[in-house]
């Protein structure tokens, strides 16, 4: 049984009528006859009655006819939908996130993508670094935003961003007034980190850029996430090194001052596994090279990779 028998008995059923039926499917009505024997022989069961003048569906006909209506609708929309997915236009995709890239590109992004292919779901999840990178090779994800961009074996990834940074300081502090602070003025004070694990990571960055003005900094506190540290700072523990994109956000209690040029920066990058992109991922990976650029064209930020 194929569905082209569910088809031809439906356009029968519905027409009680050989000729009609063969018009609408645009066949001759013999070929049409043929099929439906064959599908009533295949089923050992008579579905349609026929005399010279009229064609009558059986009991078994009827209840034979419901289920088949079923079967075509369920074929026609698996058509439809691996249509969709092949074009990026349906399914589903998880995106890691570094907290930090909600407040640059991320929220734009998401916006973009939803408007344009609202019939794709997807799953956030906020996550450090490293553990996008491991989920992404235990395929619990499909793309990262990592910071800093760092190869890995199984995975492709591109830097799509830089921005500088900033000293993020007590409002109470000595220098909360300066218009820019340095790493040198800073060697003094308590640190506070981010995030604390797993290492490598950005505050790996930050502890080489102190070493190269040289000093090792004292550190007080380290955190999981970049709010933590921003607490603590308007707490007067310590000062943390921040992307600029950070002072989005105000903050009680904190200053956020530029470092002198040339400012050290940081790198946004995209992570996902090698190989080749499935439709959506495509998709995305497109609009993120969009808003990228139009964040590049702002001149706060650098876009980076994003021909």
């Amino acid at each position: 049984m194929e569905l082209r028998h569910l088809r031809y008995f439906v356009a029968v059923a519905d027409e009680l009528h050989f000729g009609r039926a063969a018009e609408q499917l645009f066949i001759s009505q013999p070929p049409l006859t043929r099929q439906i024997q064959q599908l009533e022989q295949e089923m050992g069961v008579v579905l349609l009655t026929r005399t010279k003048r009229s064609v009558r569906l059986t009991e078994a006909g009827a209840a034979f006819l419901e289920r088949a209506r079923q079967i075509l609708l369920l074929a026609d929309e698996a058509v439809t939908v691996a249509q969709r997915i092949a074009a990026g236009q349906a399914g589903a995709l998880g995106i890691g996130f570094v907290g930090s890239a909600t407040y640059t590109l991320l929220p734009e992004i998401l916006r973009s993508f939803r408007a344009q292919y609202p019939g794709i779901e997807l799953l956030l999840h906020e996550m450090s670094s490293g553990e996008q990178i491991q989920a992404l090779q235990d395929g619990r994800i499909d793309l990262g935003f990592v910071r800093p961009s760092t190869p890995q074996r199984s995975l492709a990834g591109e830097v799509i961003l830089r921005e500088p940074l900033m000293a993020a300081l007590p409002d109470s502090h000595s220098l909360a007034a300066s218009p820019e602070v340095s790493f040198d003025d800073l060697r003094g004070d308590p640190f506070i980190l981010f995030p604390r694990l797993p290492r490598p990571s950005y505050a790996d960055h930050i502890l080489a850029l102190c070493a190269q003005a040289g000093f090792t900094p004292t550190i007080i506190q380290e955190t999981l996430e970049i709010q933590t540290a921003l607490g603590l700072v308007a707490g007067n523990l310590g000062v943390a090194i921040v992307p600029a994109s950070v002072s989005r956000l105000p903050w009680p209690g904190v200053v956020y001052k530029p470092l002198p040029p040339p400012a050290p920066t940081t790198e946004m990058a995209v992570a996902y596994r090698d190989g080749p992109l499935s439709p959506a991922l495509a998709n995305f990976l497109e609009i993120v090279h969009a808003v990228a650029r139009e964040l590049s064209a702002t001149g706060s930020y650098t876009a980076l990779s994003v021909s």
